[in-house]
């Protein structure tokens, strides 16, 4: 079995890590993180000129994930399979979803907005994903 699981650097997300390492100890577990792309409406020049930082933020937003996602594996004595990617969070595991039998994720990330609901992205994958989705409290 190949498990998906989205994780940002929220508590939320390390909980969904760990809820997937117990209940699918024997499966391939992937940790996804996802890098926002800069928008045009920021004005074309600013949205260029952060695209070339984009590579350089996503590969140190990566390695910070990689490295709790881990340690938590660790803690469970396996490891986990890292990938990162640029876009929008929930379009982007959305698109990562039909290589994944399911999908483990937090209720929302570490924005206040999100701590009071679950989460756009929590609630958008749930509803749109193509494979079972187990949402972590």
């Amino acid at each position: 079995m190949d498990v998906l699981v989205p994780m940002d650097d929220s508590e939320m997300a390390e909980h969904a890590l760990e809820y997937a390492l117990d209940v699918f100890d024997d499966a391939e577990i992937t940790v996804l993180t996802v890098v926002g792309e800069p928008s045009i409406m920021w004005g074309e020049a600013a949205a260029i000129a952060i695209a070339d930082d984009m590579q350089e933020a996503a590969e140190e937003h990566g390695q910070t994930v990689a490295d709790r996602a881990g340690e938590i594996a660790a803690d469970h004595d396996t490891e986990v399979d890292v990938s990162v990617r640029t876009g929008h969070p929930s379009r982007a595991i959305l698109d990562a979803a039909e290589d994944y039998d399911t999908i483990v994720l937090g209720s929302h990330g570490g924005s206040v907005a999100d701590r009071l609901m679950v989460g756009n992205v929590a609630e958008t994958v749930f509803r749109r994903a193509p494979v079972p989705v187990t949402v972590v409290r």
